[in-house]
């Protein structure tokens, strides 16, 4: 039998990270659609993300994009972060949109662009030593789109030499997460395509290097499951971006498309004893909400991915246990959809009351007034936005 105050205390105990850049505006690569109220500097995106914890929670961390999040003072920056009740989390780089990338960053064959791209990897570790940050979050959109443009095999050393100078430069409780993107830009060949290619790069690395699960980085019909449960075995699962896909990199709201697949990667975190923010995971939404009002699609988002956590935790396991060891296959299954078809909304409003919050997060952020109040301040200057 499931043990209802655990299950309790694991769902008070969760933590989900909101990126900094979800709070801005966003589009389709066709069009930045702008909305009323948005975030125009890095300030208000901390903010937007302190209101957020407020009414969930949960929410304790928001990760930072360098240079959209770019600011004189950034040891200022963390202070302000913790004077609202949060925490600065993975500092995110970019080495995509530059011209000079056009053949790459890291595993461009011009050495003075390598350099340039490796030296932000740096600028990006110097700023988490300033903010308090512990994970430097790399994604590389390096590749080639034809057969014989460059040379694959030296493109992977370019890579690994980058990743080296990078990784020795972590102190302290640092550590890096490596994501990987199946295509796009690169369409015949990218550098890290898949979780093999970054886990094979990780474990070159060491121990403070570990993968980035984007759940919207892979082949249709990935068993992304399967990769949680081999990673967690291997200890080599540092960080998710949630987020959903109907066909490809779609950044929609995580639980969207498929929230069976959401359950059951959070079943392999909780079967693998990961969901313990002490475990080290790191949960980040990694979202564009090109239409939806920014702050309440993110609460929406994080009450997706407790109901989720929720019914992985309502799992018989024992029962689980023994109809696997029995091969009944059809009585493992039916453990595994009562759980999940499970109306566990009750038991979060149950976790929110109990822990001073309103049950229901998004009707207590619209009768606060809040969207209405950030609407009427955030007059004039520039809004932030995809890129911005």
């Amino acid at each position: 039998m499931t043990d209802l105050a655990a299950v309790k205390r694991a769902l008070t105990a969760q933590r989900i990270e909101t990126p900094s850049w979800a709070y801005a505006n966003s589009g389709t690569r066709f069009k930045v659609f702008t909305q009323p109220g948005v975030p125009r500097n890095p300030e208000e995106k901390i903010a937007d993300a302190a209101t957020v914890h407020q009414f969930t929670g949960v929410a304790p961390v928001v990760a930072l994009h360098i240079p959209w999040d770019k600011v004189d003072d950034y040891a200022a920056l963390g202070a302000y972060a913790r004077d609202l009740g949060v925490e600065i989390g993975a500092i995110n780089t970019n080495v995509f949109q530059d011209d000079d990338y056009k053949l790459g960053s890291v595993t461009n064959p011009d050495a003075g662009i390598r350099r340039k791209a490796t030296d932000h990897l740096l600028e990006a570790i110097d700023i988490m030593g300033r903010t308090g940050s512990r994970d430097l979050k790399l994604w590389f959109s390096d590749g080639i789109n034809y057969p014989g443009q460059d040379d694959l095999r030296n493109r992977q050393d370019r890579l690994a030499a980058a990743l080296r100078e990078a990784y020795d430069r972590l102190t302290g409780n640092q550590r890096m997460l490596l994501e990987y993107k199946l295509f796009e830009p690169a369409f015949y060949a990218t550098d890290v395509p898949d979780w093999g290619t970054s886990y094979a790069h990780c474990l070159e690395l060491g121990e403070r290097a570990t993968v980035c699960i984007d759940t919207g980085h892979h082949a249709p019909s990935t068993n992304i499951e399967f990769i949680v449960a081999f990673l967690l075995r291997q200890k080599k699962l540092g960080a998710f971006d949630f987020n959903s896909r109907f066909y490809a990199d779609d950044d929609l709201m995580v639980g969207a498309a498929d929230p069976f697949q959401l359950f059951r990667i959070m079943y392999e975190i909780v079967r693998g004893g990961a969901l313990d923010p002490a475990y080290g995971i790191a949960f980040m939404l990694d979202q564009c909400h090109n239409i939806e009002r920014k702050i309440p699609a993110i609460i929406r988002s994080i009450m997706n991915v407790q109901e989720a956590t929720a019914k992985a935790l309502l799992v018989d396991r024992d029962t689980l246990t023994a109809a696997q060891q029995a091969g009944d296959v059809l009585e493992a299954n039916a453990v595994f959809m009562d759980a999940y078809n499970t109306d566990v909304r009750p038991l979060l409003a149950e976790v929110r009351t109990d822990a001073g919050l309103d049950p229901d997060p998004i009707a207590a952020y619209r009768r606060s007034g809040h969207d209405e109040k950030i609407i009427a301040e955030r007059v004039g200057g520039t809004q932030a936005g995809w890129g911005a």
